[in-house]
């Protein structure tokens, strides 16, 4: 069975670059799915500086949406998913369904036998967000972290390029999914 790895962590934390250091020690080729959408020249130039990081073993994939069935086309080499955040910002303002794509993504994770680093914001630690969007968001997102983090081998916070390993709940407390509701 393939690695399974989600990289957790704040904003420039270094978990894109980490998870980018680890998809590129696997054999074969590698797939980036890219999950941001350039709606102005500042997200432009960021995701332009995303692809000059990456050499010509990467192929990228736009996902904006359709993450796991892009997941779920994948039979070769490795996955690199920066990130979930973006993904989930579209699903929301796309009103899509959220506990059906967040369903539908962990199966795909689940399913998959290729490596997969998956990359994510943890946007929880914060201050409360002073609207409903920002609240229904930061929850959404803490409810998809602990779902991706259930299907997933190995699970790391990244902090000023540091990285800590996260351990699951031991099974003699509640488990991670009755957490997420």
């Amino acid at each position: 069975m393939a690695a399974k790895t989600l990289f957790l962590g704040g904003a420039r934390s270094g978990k894109s670059r980490l998870a980018q250091a680890a998809a590129e020690r696997t054999a074969g080729p590698l797939h980036y799915l890219a999950t941001a959408e350039a709606h102005d020249d500042e997200m432009a130039e960021r995701i332009a500086r995303h692809r000059a990081d990456r050499d010509g073993r990467w192929r990228t994939i736009d996902c904006p949406v359709a993450l796991p069935q892009a997941i779920a086309a994948i039979h070769e080499g490795a996955i690199l998913v920066d990130c979930l955040t973006l993904w989930l910002s579209n699903v929301m303002l796309g009103g899509h369904d959220l506990a059906a794509q967040g369903e539908a993504l962990c199966a795909a994770l689940a399913a998959t036998r290729q490596p997969v680093f998956v990359v994510s914001n943890e946007v929880g630690l914060g201050i409360v967000p002073d609207h409903p969007l920002g609240r229904a968001f930061r929850d959404a997102a803490g409810r998809l972290h602990q779902q991706v983090a259930a299907v997933m081998h190995d699970v790391y916070f990244v902090v000023a390029g540091r990285v800590l390993p996260l351990q699951p709940f031991p099974h003699d407390t509640a488990a991670p999914g009755d957490l997420a509701k």
